[in-house]
């Protein structure tokens, strides 16, 4: 019978940066995984615009490309009916369990553990202690998104931490915890560690066949930092302003994944373990700025858009529900109408017939005064109704990481595609594909 094996999803790290660091003595772990079983690529999408992770990894997950399942937006998955690895392996007998998989659908039977990704609405599988994290990381995420977290969900963490709690890691949590003010990635090293912390738990408690744990805080940090790390070799330099010198959140990311990693590898039973990146990230060449809406609600609603619900997701982006396709379509005019005092399209609307998923795009910096304007007509300084983000860092590319500690470096695998990963892990397995 072949040992379980455990999928780690480092979200769009890049190995490239990953080695350089080793080349400086940092990352053991790594070192040892690269020198020891080697590092192959995975390639993906071919089109910019499929190059998100919420693509790339139904098709981790699924074994379809995107032409196939055909999934292009966060939480989309929620409204397919598509064979996921978990449930193949289930239906071969197999026991599994996930925190926190990126655009999953709980589709299984009996899983161990199934914690959905905080955007995604699909039932959770566990104890209590999963249902209130799942509620809560559901709530702070949303309520980050809205550039505030209210005290309820700060309690509810809590509750989640309390009941995963592991003392090796609770010097390090509180580090992050306590430092968020002065290092603000330090809230997704936080909430990776935890996640981290909560899989050990489960496995330990449980020890399914087969488990996977995504990560993401490296991708959010990538994207906003890249060009502060010491490994980064480019002509972009982020102003002090935004960060001071010296300061390396990539290699507080890194070095975080490395211990993680390290934890996983230590597990009983000797788990076979493959680690994979999906995507990864390269240093963009332009200045971009990113903002989010402080208040949907209040924004949509002086620009006078009637609507039934908004959402924010991610970052820039947010979703409007709106009652019929009508009130939906003069929703989409009005947003697609504001437009910045340079005359730039303020946010990118997708129709979808009853909801719009909108991005606010705007790529440069808003400052106080900024007044865009709708079919010609001054609305009002927006500058307060905005959050600054970030400057963009990093871009996606098509091309990702994978290590597998069943794979020797003396025998290197040769490339292949990411829609192959489920293929690997039913073989490693010895489940039929």
């Amino acid at each position: 019978m072949p040992n379980p094996l455990l999928l780690i999803e480092l979200n769009e790290v890049n190995f490239d940066f990953v080695r350089r660091y080793v080349a400086q003595g940092e990352l053991p772990t790594f070192a040892a995984l690269l020198s020891k079983h080697g590092l192959v690529e995975t390639s993906s999408e071919t089109a910019y615009e499929h190059l998100e992770p919420w693509i790339q990894w139904v098709t981790a997950h699924t074994g379809q490309t995107f032409s196939e399942h055909g999934v292009f937006r966060l939480g989309d998955i929620v409204d397919r009916d598509i064979d996921q690895i978990w449930e193949r392996l289930e239906r071969a007998g197999k026991s599994v369990g996930a925190i926190s998989p990126m655009n999953a659908k709980n589709r299984t039977r009996n899983a161990r553990f199934f914690v959905p990704d905080p955007w995604t609405k699909t039932p959770v599988s566990g104890d209590r202690s999963l249902h209130l994290l799942s509620e809560a990381l559901s709530q702070a995420v949303g309520d980050n998104a809205s550039a505030r977290i209210e005290p309820g969900s700060y309690l509810k963490l809590l509750r989640g931490l309390a009941a995963h709690f592991r003392v090796s890691t609770f010097g390090t949590l509180t580090r992050f915890a306590l430092g968020r003010h002065s290092s603000p990635w330090n809230g997704a090293l936080f909430l990776d560690r935890f996640l981290a912390d909560v899989f050990v738990r489960q496995w330990r408690r449980h020890k399914p066949e087969f488990a996977s744990l995504f990560l993401n805080a490296a991708a959010h940090i990538q994207h906003h930092y890249m060009f502060s790390s010491s490994v980064y070799d480019g002509p972009n330099k982020n102003p002090a302003w935004y960060l001071e010198s010296g300061r390396d959140p990539l290699l507080d990311v890194y070095r975080l994944y490395d211990r993680i990693v390290e934890d996983v590898l230590q597990l009983p039973g000797n788990p076979r373990v493959m680690i994979a990146t999906g995507l990864h990230q390269d240093p963009y060449p332009e200045e971009l700025y990113y903002y989010r809406l402080r208040d949907h609600v209040s924004f949509l609603t002086r620009l006078g858009v009637i609507f039934a619900s908004v959402t924010a997701l991610m970052s820039r982006d947010f979703v409007v529900n709106f009652g019929s396709r009508e009130a939906c379509a003069r929703g989409a005019e009005l947003l697609t109408g504001v437009r910045s005092p340079d005359g730039k399209p303020l946010f990118t609307v997708d129709n979808r017939g009853v909801d719009l998923f909108v991005m606010l795009s705007y790529p440069n910096e808003i400052r106080p005064g900024f007044t865009p304007t709708s079919d010609g007509n001054p609305l009002w300084d927006i500058h307060e109704d905005v959050a600054f983000v970030a400057l963009k860092n990093g871009e996606h590319n098509g091309i990702g990481y994978f290590i597998d500690t069943g794979a020797k470096s003396t025998a290197p695998s040769a490339p292949f595609r990411l829609a192959d990963l489920p293929q690997r892990i039913q073989t490693a397995l010895e489940v039929a594909t």
